[in-house]
């Protein structure tokens, strides 16, 4: 156990409470929103009575960089940076390294360096407790072992799943040694963590079937959201004068599960019928991470004058290209029935019509209608998103497309996600360690 100093010693200084973050997606990563959630924390925690301690990977683990989010850390926030070597990057041969070095993850090697750093600054900051975002799994591992050595409580952030077996036939990880590593992961959280935050009401439920054990009280919710400082710009000045619809889809289309062929399909029919043309129509798929796949399937179903693909580009412009569009696009697949892309909270605080494409069972869709809004079409039906397509852009044309009111946005805030966390915080520092 790591030696920290009791309260008692310095009883004339007001120590403030203090959370250790152990983190991967952290700014100069650019690219994916798990930066924007541990952001989001580190920014707002301060508000809510608690100093975050960052401890990340050093920019060389990190393939994409950007220098335009490290200005939004916040001045409050102390951030330690160690080694981390990317195993296809740093360690491979001819494109090839040993499996065992990208255990649990390509980024293994972090935890070398980054416990002996978390042990100096709990000796140095005296947290009251720690916390770790999946993915990377080695960032709960870091985690894992800090808790072990200190017996400070730990709140484990499952924003993606780290298992999944719903479908036999196509489990996750698909790899069965890893998909092993992930489990006993995942039983170690349970065992050694004071509380499972997970993004949405489908995430806990299966965590609950897997780790039944844990009592219901073990699992909280804190879904991702969207930044509201600065406003919005002003809509019109922005847009200008389009003759065609613009219809945007800004972040990464998954092969699997934002698989987009039917929508494609769709597009083609009503290209085919003379209803959708180049003068009328654009969609615009921003930093989809597979533009080589993609490429061959506008090809494939001749819609490249309707469909443009752009590359990444910083957050900041991203939102300022929401805000521009006439409608953005959501996609989802039933195979993410449990989860909800980040993205959805930043569409929802721009406040311009949204479609969205996944199944309607899933927890994207029942937070959408949540949110007063009905333009929903089954992904996975070509029929359905010409129909779905076809009655959003009626309703966006003549400005009836259901928007979520400012009440509702502001409840989806990170400020408001921030106070949640801190909340949990007060409660799990008050217990004794597990």
């Amino acid at each position: 156990m790591v030696a920290i100093t009791p309260n008692a010693a310095r009883p004339n200084v007001a120590r403030p409470k203090r959370v250790l973050m152990i983190a991967y997606h952290f700014p100069p990563l650019q690219g994916g929103s798990g930066i924007l959630r541990t952001l989001g924390f580190a920014r707002h925690l301060p508000e809510c009575g608690w100093q975050p301690l960052v401890l990340s990977p050093s920019a060389l683990a990190y393939a994409q960089r950007g220098e335009s989010q490290l200005a939004q850390i916040g001045a409050q926030a102390t951030v330690r940076r160690t080694l981390a070597l990317d195993a296809a990057r740093h360690l491979a041969i001819a494109g090839r390294y040993p499996r065992c070095l990208a255990l649990p993850d390509r980024w293994s090697s972090w935890w070398l360096s980054a416990v002996p750093a978390g042990l100096r600054m709990i000796r140095e900051y005296r947290p009251d407790a720690l916390w770790s975002t999946y993915p990377i799994a080695t960032a709960h591992l870091i985690a894992m072992t800090l808790q072990k050595l200190s017996g400070l409580p730990w709140i484990a952030d499952q924003r993606d799943p780290m298992l999944d077996d719903s479908d036999p036939l196509a489990p996750y990880p698909p790899e069965a040694r890893l998909h092993r590593m992930h489990a006993w992961i995942e039983q170690r959280i349970a065992a050694r963590s004071a509380a499972i935050v997970c993004t949405t009401p489908g995430a806990i439920a299966a965590h609950q079937r897997r780790l039944a054990q844990l009592p219901r009280e073990h699992f909280r919710l804190i879904e991702n959201g969207h930044d509201d400082d600065g406003g919005a710009a002003p809509l019109d000045g922005l847009r200008g004068h389009r003759s065609r619809f613009l219809l945007l889809h800004s972040g990464v289309i998954y092969p699997s599960e934002r698989d987009p062929q039917p929508l494609f399909e769709a597009l083609a029919r009503l290209r085919h019928d003379g209803v959708l043309h180049a003068r009328n129509f654009q969609l615009v798929l921003r930093a989809t991470g597979h533009d080589a796949w993609l490429a061959g399937l506008l090809a494939k179903y001749g819609i490249l004058d309707l469909v443009s693909l752009e590359p990444l580009q910083p957050h900041g412009a991203a939102l300022q290209e929401m805000l521009a569009a006439d409608g953005l696009l959501l996609l989802q697949a039933a195979n993410c029935n449990a989860q909800i892309p980040a993205k959805l909270y930043e569409y929802l605080r721009c406040r311009r019509p949204i479609l969205a494409l996944t199944d309607l069972a899933g927890d994207s869709a029942a937070k959408l209608r949540h949110c007063g809004i009905d333009t929903i079409g089954q992904l996975a039906s070509s029929g359905d998103c010409a129909r779905a397509l076809l009655r959003f852009l009626e309703l966006a044309r003549q400005g009836r497309a259901p928007l979520a009111s400012p009440a509702v946005i502001a409840l989806q805030s990170r400020q408001a996600r921030s106070n949640a966390l801190a909340d949990l915080l007060d409660q799990v520092s008050h217990r004794s360690p597990p």
